[in-house]
């Protein structure tokens, strides 16, 4: 593997000596992710049957293909591969192991995410972005097509891209391949962040996904950004090379933050030490889709009334991660909207200074994204059920939708909003890539290539119930580049408000689907 390690995203780095069991399990509690609560009773959510999936250079070790040790056999991995073909016993390897004991670990002190889980993991090797986006294929077709979420922690290096002059543009072969797969194959891409030096770009430009940056520990909880995240604009001594791991022109790259410095896990040898890298970091999100899912899919098989297929949509999925991640601790009035922790960016600062605070064409913080990942409040985003333009909506749910070019949807709040509070609302769209399919057999081939066909532009407003002009917004978000808009922010006078979504500039199709989620906090 030494000579694959310059692929592999997530720092592999251990630190300090064994821990005792009692400070286990930390990203899991509400000190991290706060998705253990979901575990027990009354929610029983462990992702149970739900199929997510892995894509590195190598893959977690599977009981009865690889010998594993009998304290390592605490990963039951569904299925894995070698690119798209059978798995080869060469390809094991503890990195995957490491990032598979995140999601799906059933170990009683280093629980996963969902441990009930199906992962499908495929090996890509010493190999270039066609067998990767391969392998990111194959892994998407597994269960009946059933793949909720795949993770990716590893990428490319722009200096391998095949590209003249690469930048992230979003048009390396494996971006679009995994933009294209969102859509085709109806998965959530989750996608772990740059670590801030200079190595593993691609495909961390895409649209139609999730990328994390990692957090570490600060006080007693995952609250500020890990060291080796990609975390400033470019500028000063280190411009040159942060520049090499920032999307090109305005669009963000950082979608969520996620535990990811000092993981608890277990090493080869069996002992118990912390972990840090973003690699880490993406398995907690791609698992709390499988825990999401779960519910979903419990909801629909029991027939209950506002939930339906829709609600597997990456467009919701992304939508309602994003719009339930914590900010600012709320004080205990609501007015913050429950939030349990303030997540701090690499000076020290709150999501509430950065520009994405101030500016409506900034949706995501260049650090933060939206937030930190929370498990716990995402349920209760995601457990308000479905709702359509047109109703009169509840202060939290979600929708997915169709928006026409040149026209807007409305969604109006049943109930007034109290001055003072603030408002969280989160809006995602794909971007469109299509396969050139050579031989017409409806698969991506090694030798085929995919073609962009651009981003229509959405835009978002919060909105007094009886105005007819976004110019009457109180709140805008308006990104003219980016596939998400996010808009947080407090609301002025106490009122009746509507949320509206405009499909603003069509690129391609004159119809556009979106997920939407929004979180109030409704007079009392």
């Amino acid at each position: 593997m030494k000579k694959t390690l310059h692929w592999v995203l997530g720092s592999l780095v251990t630190l300090g000596l064994t821990l005792p069991a009692q400070a286990l399990n930390d990203s899991t509690t509400e000190r991290g992710i706060d998705v253990r609560q979901l575990h027990a009773p009354p929610y029983n959510l462990t992702g149970k049957k739900v199929a997510i999936g892995q894509v590195e250079i190598g893959r977690p070790s599977k009981f009865g293909l690889d010998k594993i040790p009998p304290k390592r056999r605490i990963v039951n991995v569904a299925g894995v591969f070698y690119r798209d073909q059978a798995a080869r016993s060469e390809d094991a390897d503890r990195h995957a192991d490491l990032v598979a004991a995140v999601m799906v670990s059933q170990d009683k002190y280093l629980r996963g995410v969902a441990p009930d889980a199906n992962l499908y993991a495929s090996a890509v090797g010493s190999a270039g972005q066609p067998q990767e986006c391969l392998a990111a294929q194959h892994v998407a077709q597994q269960q009946n097509g059933e793949v909720r979420a795949i993770n990716f922690s590893f990428g490319e290096p722009l200096r391998r891209d095949d590209r003249s002059n690469p930048t992230l543009d979003g048009n390396a072969l494996l971006t679009r391949c995994i933009d294209w797969s969102s859509r085709v194959h109806n998965t959530l891409y989750v996608i772990a962040g740059n670590q801030g030096s200079g190595g593993i770009q691609i495909p961390t430009d895409h649209y139609n996904g999730i990328t994390v940056a990692a957090t570490r520990r600060f006080g007693e909880e995952f609250a500020k950004l890990s060291f080796s995240n990609l975390s400033a604009l470019p500028e000063g001594i280190g411009q040159t090379l942060i520049r090499q791991e920032i999307n090109q022109g305005a669009r963000r790259a950082i979608s969520l933050v996620a535990p990811g410095g000092g993981i608890n896990l277990y090493t080869a040898e069996g002992q118990i030490r912390p972990i840090s890298g973003t690699s880490f970091a993406a398995p907690h999100v791609t698992a709390t889709v499988a825990v999401l899912q779960e519910l979903s899919d419990r909801h629909i098989q029991a027939g209950q009334a506002r939930w339906s297929e829709t609600a597997r949509q990456p467009e919701v999925m992304k939508a309602v991660l994003l719009n339930a991640a914590d900010k600012v601790r709320d004080p205990g009035d609501g007015s913050y909207l429950g939030m349990t922790r303030t997540v701090l960016g690499k000076n020290h600062a709150n999501w509430l200074t950065g520009d994405a605070a101030r500016n409506n064409t900034i949706p995501l913080d260049i650090q933060l994204g939206t937030g930190h990942l929370n498990a716990a409040r995402a349920y209760e985003q995601f457990q308000a059920g479905q709702w359509q333009a047109g109703e009169s909506v509840p202060a939290i749910a979600w929708a997915y939708d169709t928006a026409a070019i040149g026209t807007s949807q409305d969604y109006e709040l049943a109930s007034p909003l109290s001055a003072g509070t603030y408002a969280s609302v989160s809006l995602a769209w794909q971007r469109q890539v299509m396969l050139n399919d050579r031989n017409g057999n409806g698969q991506y081939d090694a030798d085929e290539d995919f073609r962009d066909r651009g981003l229509n532009d959405l835009n978002l407003y919060l909105m007094p119930a009886d105005a007819t002009d976004i110019r009457q917004a109180v709140c805008a978000s308006n990104s003219a580049v980016d596939s998400v808009e996010h808009i947080f922010c407090a609301i002025p006078q106490t009122g009746r408000y509507k949320i509206r979504v405009v499909y603003d500039q069509q690129v391609n199709n004159p119809e556009q689907a979106y997920g939407l989620a929004w979180w109030t906090a409704a007079a009392k």
